[in-house]
């Protein structure tokens, strides 16, 4: 039998900018779409002023999906970070990222350097997650 497929908006937060769900469950693995540093309250206002308020706002934001799912951030197990500006801003987005994740419980992580993103974001981070 083919696995349960759930592709969920989450209720009460901006839909995403591609053509895509917040986020799709498979067998309890959350698969989530990446999230930028924007205001998902306001989400045609601008993007938050530079990596480190970027970098957070998009963690607030994947908090928010997944607590939507009955998770929270402490739920990833793997996280990606996409980075405009590498070499730059990299540094700057540890700092950042570090203060949403304790020590010895950080998710696995792979950070790439890219050309461009939507809405010419600093970062997009996206994760898979696990909830019951």
């Amino acid at each position: 039998m083919p696995p349960m497929i759930q592709h969920h908006i989450i209720p009460g937060l901006a839909r995403p900018i591609s053509p895509s769900s917040h986020a799709v469950i498979v067998d309890g693995w959350v698969f989530m779409t990446g999230q930028l540093g924007r205001d998902l309250d306001d989400p045609d206002g601008p993007l938050f002023d530079g990596i480190a308020s970027q970098t957070a706002q998009a963690l607030r934001n994947m908090d928010r999906v997944l607590t939507g799912l009955g998770g929270s951030l402490a739920s990833l197990v793997s996280v990606r970070v996409f980075l405009t500006e590498f070499d730059r801003d990299y540094a700057a987005m540890n700092a950042a990222y570090a203060e949403f994740f304790p020590e010895g419980r950080r998710p696995a992580r792979t950070c790439i350097g890219v050309t461009g993103l939507v809405k010419r974001a600093l970062v997009e981070i996206d994760g898979i997650a696990r909830v019951e």
